[in-house]
């Protein structure tokens, strides 16, 4: 029996590797899996070497924090991998753990197909990374065709499968109570890590407060998970905003979006699943100094958003650290809710960007084609 190791290292690759797994269950049954997964991959029966919080470490102060344990874990792993052999290590995403895995598991045993998904963003920062993959990779799945000629250029085998959100189908007929029905809504996301919601809460709070003095009809609704639910609620408990509520229950979270004449978004991947949703919005984000001054001197892309990098220009406004308070958010929203024009403007030209990010099929099932090219 051919044998898969699946590798993530946060709950995000964790369901992007279910999604993939889950096609390949349908087109070969006989395979036999062991991972570092997380609940995705559990549900499909795959069972995880330890658990997966366990490695996943994620800001630059973090890492460095920690960065004797996961020296250890890494040793762990490939340990772990040897000994079950498989003919694929699947990796997913987390590039500076997953990779340092696959780099020893290569070395110590080369007949080991290595598959990566979700390429590290080399065109951002460290480009000179990608020659060090070659040794090792033989395969590597792309979310962005532009991402091609970076690994054409070093001769490294890659596809590109798409981004996995974009794979999704909305459901057109999602019904939300009357309630919400009538509300001329603004979705917020605040971000779903502890230092996030510590960093923007209070100045999302002051923005509201602003809209408020100066126009009421708004109702604003807070996008939550079950774990950061509480966290975001502890903040707005202390207010008396009566147009404010949160919402974490996914598929009310997806209506009440659909429903939203615009949206506030910390920068990162649900900015893409904001835009398939076609509702125009603004980037948000802000992080402790040390973060930001290490990011800002290792990155070199002019936005943080994806629709603005493929576009070469700032399609979606990005309020990033001392541009990111309550005025400016204020002004950026209310600027546009008055601007009609500007508001098609953008979603035609996110229209544009998206079309160049979605596969023929979708990514997962791209993607376990290729694996299921590798043991055929």
């Amino acid at each position: 029996m051919k044998k898969i190791f699946v590798l993530t290292g946060e709950p995000s690759g964790d369901k992007i590797a279910s999604e993939v797994i889950s096609q390949l269950k349908t087109k070969k049954a006989d395979l036999e899996y062991l991972s570092v997964g997380g609940t995705n991959l559990e549900k499909l029966g795959i069972k995880t070497i330890y658990d997966q919080k366990e490695i996943t470490y994620i800001a630059f102060t973090d890492i460095l924090l920690n960065f004797f344990k996961i020296k250890r874990k890494i040793k762990d792993t490939v340990n772990e991998v040897l000994k079950f052999n498989p003919d694929i290590l699947f990796s997913v995403d987390s590039p500076d753990f997953t990779l340092r895995v696959a780099k020893i598991v290569k070395e110590k045993n080369p007949k080991i197909k290595i598959i990566h998904f979700i390429a590290p963003k080399v065109w951002a920062w460290r480009e000179g990374r990608i020659k060090k993959m070659k040794e090792f990779l033989d395969h590597i799945l792309l979310l962005f065709r532009f991402e091609k000629e970076y690994f054409d250029k070093e001769k490294i085998t890659n596809t590109f499968v798409g981004h996995p959100l974009l794979d999704k189908k909305i459901n057109e007929n999602i019904q939300i109570n009357q309630f919400l029905d009538k509300k001329k809504i603004i979705s917020i996301f605040p971000g779903s890590r502890t230092s996030e919601i510590n960093h923007h809460m209070p100045i999302l709070i002051n923005f509201i407060k602003k809209m408020n003095i100066k126009d009421p009809s708004y109702n604003f609704i807070f996008h939550g998970t079950d774990k950061n639910k509480e966290h975001i609620s502890s903040y707005i408990s202390k207010e008396h905003i009566q147009n404010l509520e949160i919402i974490n229950d996914d598929k009310i979270k997806t209506a009440a979006l659909k429903k939203s004449i615009f949206a506030i978004v910390k920068s990162g991947t649900v900015s893409l699943e904001v835009c398939k949703m076609n509702v125009p919005s603004i980037i948000i984000y802000k992080m402790n100094f040390v973060n930001f001054y290490l990011a800002k001197s290792l990155l070199n892309i002019k936005f943080v958003n994806m629709i603005n990098i493929i576009s070469n220009r700032e399609v979606i406004p990005e309020l990033i650290q001392s541009e990111c308070n309550a005025e400016e958010i204020f002004k950026s929203v209310y600027y546009f809710l008055k601007k009609p024009d500007l508001i098609a403007k953008q979603k035609d030209e996110i229209k544009k960007t998206l079309e160049t990010l979605t596969s023929p099929s979708s990514s997962s099932e791209e993607a376990s084609n290729i694996i299921l090219s590798y043991i055929s």
